[in-house]
């Protein structure tokens, strides 16, 4: 672990460099801007202000990910350091980043809840891995290797008659023969990606059960927020789809339209598209028969189906959920909503960048940059 001297030598040399550097294209991203200015601090962590003021490894990743979308380097080397110093023990290379950082009864600051969460797990280390080809950076790819091999050991688990997955975290997801599942926590884009960087790892047998794990968790059309599998295959969804689910939507809509199993699997979430015909906003919460339980998703709901209904070639209803976004913008903050809440900007700035063409994935999984294709 780190010595407190080398930690505030490292915080300094960063703090000049965030003074003395002035990076063009992550100013060409004014989301992202208004973003970091909202709710990240000197120390460089994602700050959730309607949670306590608490930092999520998810929220750390997203960072990450957003930061290489911009090409502002500074701030993706500080969310690393942040994440590695105080999630993951000083090497994220040999620990898992816990999940959850706040404030605790006693007023002290530190790791409320040590189980990783492997959402945020699996976007680090696809991150760290496009960031180490992006900016030619070893470092980067080795950790994101070191990574993916302990993600592969602690929380990938062989379903008897079903395959390969991932477990949402390493403790707690597995009960005798049923395991619980997050259709939101694997993106096929990303394990397409991981597969193709890391072909000897479990990757290729992970991603060949994410369309069968979409299934199991919409069968209405809709996605619910967990599905528990037991051996043998059989599946039973959770009674709700709300602010995990959400993401089933964005994750499929970014999907290259070349990707094997992408018109399957957005045939298998046809029943928002089929609820959006009737209703201009999307629904906060939905059974698992498909009832609606919540009438009105926030804003960041909006967002996150642009990219579906895009690829769906629902092109009225993309306009509809586009222009309910563009009517939440606050200019005085430059961010969605008023208040901008934390999920609703992430939300927001994947589903944006990737309909501003300022990132997209290839067939592969790949991430492709456009400040490195202009």
């Amino acid at each position: 672990m780190r010595s407190a001297l080398t930690n505030r030598v490292w915080f300094l040399n960063w703090l000049l460099g965030i003074m003395m550097v002035v990076n063009c294209s992550a100013q060409d991203w004014p989301l992202w801007k208004s973003y970091t200015a909202r709710f990240m601090d000197n120390q460089v962590r994602v700050i959730d202000h309607d949670a306590g003021e608490r930092t999520t490894s998810e929220g750390q990743a997203y960072g990450m990910f957003f930061a290489l979308v911009a090409n502002d380097r500074t701030r993706f080397d500080g969310l690393l350091h942040w994440t590695e110093s105080n999630l993951a023990g000083g090497d994220l290379s040999a620990q898992l980043p816990a999940w959850w950082w706040g404030q605790g009864p006693d007023k002290t600051w530190g790791v409320r809840d040590s189980n990783p969460a492997n959402d945020a797990d699996l976007w680090m280390a696809y991150t760290l891995l496009e960031a180490g080809e992006a900016w030619n950076e070893p470092r980067y790819t080795a950790l994101g290797t070191a990574l993916a091999k302990r993600i592969a050991a602690q929380e990938v688990a062989q379903i008897p008659g079903f395959g390969s997955t991932v477990l949402p975290g390493p403790k707690g997801f597995q009960h005798g023969s049923s395991y619980r599942l997050n259709a939101s926590y694997v993106p096929l884009q990303v394990l397409a990606g991981l597969a193709h960087k890391l072909p000897d790892g479990p990757w290729p047998q992970v991603q060949a059960k994410v369309p069968a794990l979409i299934e199991a968790s919409a069968p209405h059309g809709f996605a619910t927020d967990w599905v528990e599998i037991r051996e043998g295959g059989t599946s039973a969804p959770s009674p709700i789809g709300s602010y995990d689910a959400i993401r089933v939507y964005l994750w499929a809509g970014m999907l290259d339209p070349d990707t094997p199993q992408r018109g399957a699997i957005l045939k298998q979430l046809n029943g928002m598209e089929h609820y959006l015909q009737a209703n201009a906003v999307p629904p906060e919460k939905v059974k698992a028969d498909g009832s609606i339980e919540g009438a009105k998703g926030p804003v960041g709901f909006s967002a996150a189906l642009i990219p579906f209904l895009s690829a769906t070639g629902e092109k009225n209803l993309e306009n509809q959920q586009d222009s309910r976004l563009r009517s939440q913008f606050d200019s005085k903050t430059g961010l969605y909503g008023i208040p901008a809440k934390y999920y609703d900007q992430n939300l927001a700035l994947f589903a944006v960048g990737f309909i501003e063409r300022r990132f997209w994935f290839n067939r592969q999984g790949a991430l492709q940059l456009s400040w490195k294709h202009s």
